[in-house]
């Protein structure tokens, strides 16, 4: 059975060879006209190529910095009572925006309320007791003056007022801190901002001594970010810090799509982190409209420095080929033509062309995929869509 079976096996593999060898054939044909289809391809879109143009630029050009930022608040208190007592009373919802000297809680007042009439009567009982005195000093130094009384008694006498004064002035302190130690009941903000989740209930025990507090408020308004630059930025930012401009500061989603809130450069670190080679920098933003949360991670743009009269154009309008860069401008007659272009710095989506461009000239935006030297164009609207990019092969004729 074995022996039937074998002579079919030899039979079949020269037709599985030849429908290989034919389907290999094919697709080297195939992608021979693939790559010579831009032949084809151009002659399918013989017409005008529909484009879309830009204007070269001239103005002010802001070179920025990007970076990834932390935003910090400027301060976070933890609330804690200042005097031990029964917590009577809350009187702030949680997440809610105070002010600082706002009252937040109540401590039971009674007992201080008690230590302060106790110091105010020692005081009243010795200023008694200074008017007395300083009656009889009044009666002594006639007494002497008319040598009634030996020189001794007077002196003594004087030496009590004295005393009576010092005792004065140490029940006062005492009033002022039986006082102190009441307004302490009537717990206040000590700076304004958001208060977090509440820790405590009325009807609780609260000493000075405890360590999580009531409440934390966290300062929003203004807030700062935290973020890091290239130590080779440096002695680019340095001399305009120094001139005693202002920095320019944006904070941008992370899609970098909304810009959420623009400040300014405060401070910059005194030192730089030699493992990163960066150095850190705060930046402060008023936020007032609450854009920017305690550690939430944003984009930042710092302007460096600005330069005047710069001529720019969109960064997609650049290409790259084998001598360089260059972009397609549109000449009188609408057609493409070459341009050969030396770049500036870049920032927020548009470079500086150094050299290559005047103010005013056209570069292509779109459609760029089927252009060459001398081809003719359409300009197109706004509204209308630009020449589908079906030809790359033709995008690198320059």
């Amino acid at each position: 059975m074995n022996q039937s079976a074998a002579p079919h096996v030899p039979r079949r593999w020269p037709w599985i060879l030849f429908v290989v060898l034919l389907a290999c054939l094919g697709a080297w044909w195939w992608a021979g006209e693939s790559d010579e289809g831009a032949g084809p391809a151009v002659s399918r879109y013989a017409g005008p190529v529909p484009v879309r143009v830009v204007e070269a630029e001239q103005g002010t050009f802001a070179v920025e910095s990007s970076a990834i930022g932390t935003v910090t608040s400027l301060a976070t208190v933890q609330v804690r009572a200042k005097v031990d007592g029964e917590l009577k009373e809350i009187l702030f919802e949680e997440g809610q925006m105070v002010k600082a000297g706002d009252v937040l809680a109540v401590i039971d007042p009674q007992p201080y309320e008690i230590r302060l009439r106790q110091a105010k009567g020692q005081l009243q009982q010795n200023q008694a007791q200074l008017q007395n005195a300083e009656a009889d000093l009044r009666r002594y130094q006639l007494l002497h003056k008319q040598d009634s009384i030996a020189r001794q008694q007077l002196d003594s006498q004087q030496a009590l007022v004295r005393q009576h004064h010092g005792m004065i002035q140490t029940l006062e302190a005492q009033v002022a801190d039986a006082q102190l130690q009441l307004d302490y009941t009537r717990i206040k903000a000590p700076v304004s901002g958001r208060l977090g989740l509440r820790r405590i209930d009325p009807g609780n025990m609260v000493r000075e001594s405890d360590a999580d507090g009531l409440v934390t408020i966290t300062q929003l308004q203004p807030i700062s970010v935290l973020f890091s630059i290239p130590e080779t930025q440096l002695s680019e930012l340095l001399p305009a810090l120094e001139s005693g401009g202002e920095q320019e500061v944006q904070a941008w989603d992370r899609g970098e799509r909304r810009m959420l809130e623009a400040g300014i450069l405060r401070t910059i670190d005194n030192q730089i982190d030699i493992a990163t080679g960066t150095i850190r920098l705060r930046a402060e933003f008023p936020n007032e409209g609450g854009r920017l949360f305690p550690n939430q991670f944003v984009n930042v743009r710092l302007t460096m420095r600005s330069i005047e009269n710069a001529v720019s154009i969109p960064v997609d309008t650049v290409q790259y080929g084998s001598q360089g860069t260059y972009v397609y401008t549109v000449d009188a007659e609408n057609k493409a033509r070459v341009r050969p272009v030396r770049l500036g710095p870049q920032a927020v989506g548009r470079v500086v062309v150094e050299e290559g461009l005047q103010p005013g000239e056209k570069a292509v935006l779109e459609g760029l995929d089927r252009l060459r030297e001398g081809r003719e164009v359409r300009l197109m609207g706004e509204d209308e869509p630009a020449a589908p990019a079906s030809d790359a092969s033709a995008a690198g004729g320059a």
